[in-house]
C-alpha cells in the first residue's frame, strides 16, 4: 500500500462528510482493544476532534482479556477521547434466564447475541448523544461475511472498509498505533480461544492475496488455485458468495 497520507486524508474526509451529511454531532466507536478499531479511532479522531469521539469498551467477564481491555483504554487515553466501560454479562445472563432453550454451547448463536448486545449499546448512546455509529469492520471481513449481521455490521458507515486487514495493518502502522496492538493475534472474542485466522482457516496475508484476485483483479478461480493451495481458494471463494446477503440490503419481492 502506497501514498498513506492521501489514503489517509480519504478517509477522514469520508467521516467528516457522512457525519456532516446526517447532522449527527460526533462519533460512537466501539473499542475492542484490536488493531481495526484502534486505527478506527485515530482516524475519527483526526477527522472530527477528539471531544466529538465516544470510545465504548464493551467487554464481557471471563471472556474479554484484561489485555484488551487495557490496550482499548490505552488507545482512548492517546487519543484524549471520552471513554465508557460497560460490562456485558449481565444483559447477556438476562437472554439466558429468559430463553428455554438457550444452549450456551452453541458458540456461534451465543457469539452472535453478544455482538448483537454490544450493538444496542451502542446505537443507545449514538440515539442519546445524536452520533453516529462507527463501524471497524475491513476490507477482508466484509467480503468474507466476517462478523455478525446486525452485531458488529449493524453500523452507519464503515471508514477502514475499503481496506483489506494487511492495509489496515500498514496504515496503523503509518499513522502511529501502538506497536503491541498492531501485532496482536486477531480475535472478535467471542469465545475462549477464538481467533480469527482459525476459523478462517488461513492467514489475513494469503487471504487478502487470495481476494485481492477474485475480487479487485476479477480472477477465475481456476487461475488463483494456480498461485495458492486449492482448498484455501475454494474456502474463501465459497465464503465470499455464501455471506453475499450479509453485504446488501435485505431482500424482498417486487409487486
Amino acid at each position: 500500500m502506497r501514498n498513506y497520507p492521501v489514503i489517509k486524508e480519504k478517509i477522514t474526509e469520508f467521516i467528516c462528510r457522512k457525519v456532516q451529511e446526517a447532522g449527527a454531532s460526533g462519533a460512537i466507536i466501539g473499542l475492542s482493544g484490536g488493531i481495526d478499531s484502534a486505527l478506527t479511532a485515530y482516524l475519527a479522531v483526526e477527522a472530527l476532534g477528539a471531544d466529538k469521539v465516544l470510545g465504548l469498551l464493551l467487554p464481557e467477564k471471563g471472556i474479554t482479556s484484561k489485555q484488551d481491555i487495557d490496550d482499548a483504554r490505552e488507545v482512548a487515553d492517546i487519543l484524549r477521547i471520552e471513554h465508557k466501560v460497560i460490562e456485558i454479562s449481565k444483559v447477556l445472563s438476562s437472554f439466558s434466564s429468559v430463553i428455554p432453550d438457550y444452549d450456551k454451547n452453541n458458540f456461534l448463536a451465543s457469539g452472535n447475541l453478544k455482538a448483537r448486545t454490544r450493538m444496542c449499546i451502542l446505537y443507545y448512546h449514538a440515539n442519546i448523544m445524536r452520533r453516529m455509529v462507527v463501524g471497524t469492520g475491513n476490507k477482508t471481513e466484509l467480503l468474507l461475511g466476517y462478523f455478525t449481521k446486525y452485531g458488529d455490521g449493524g453500523v452507519d458507515i464503515e471508514p477502514i472498509g475499503g481496506l483489506y486487514k494487511t492495509q489496515v495493518r500498514a496504515l496503523s502502522r503509518h499513522i502511529g498505533v501502538p506497536v503491541h496492538i498492531i501485532n496482536k493475534t486477531p480475535t472478535a472474542g467471542l469465545w475462549p480461544g477464538q481467533t480469527d485466522e482459525g476459523e478462517l482457516g488461513v492467514t489475513y496475508e494469503v487471504a487478502d492475496k487470495i481476494l485481492s484476485m477474485l475480487v479487485d483483479e476479477k480472477k477465475e478461480i481456476s487461475e488463483v488455485k494456480n498461485m495458492f493451495p486449492a482448498p484455501q481458494a475454494d474456502r474463501l471463494a465459497s465464503l465470499l458468495k455464501a455471506n453475499e446477503h450479509k453485504r446488501i440490503p435485505p431482500d424482498a419481492p417486487e409487486i
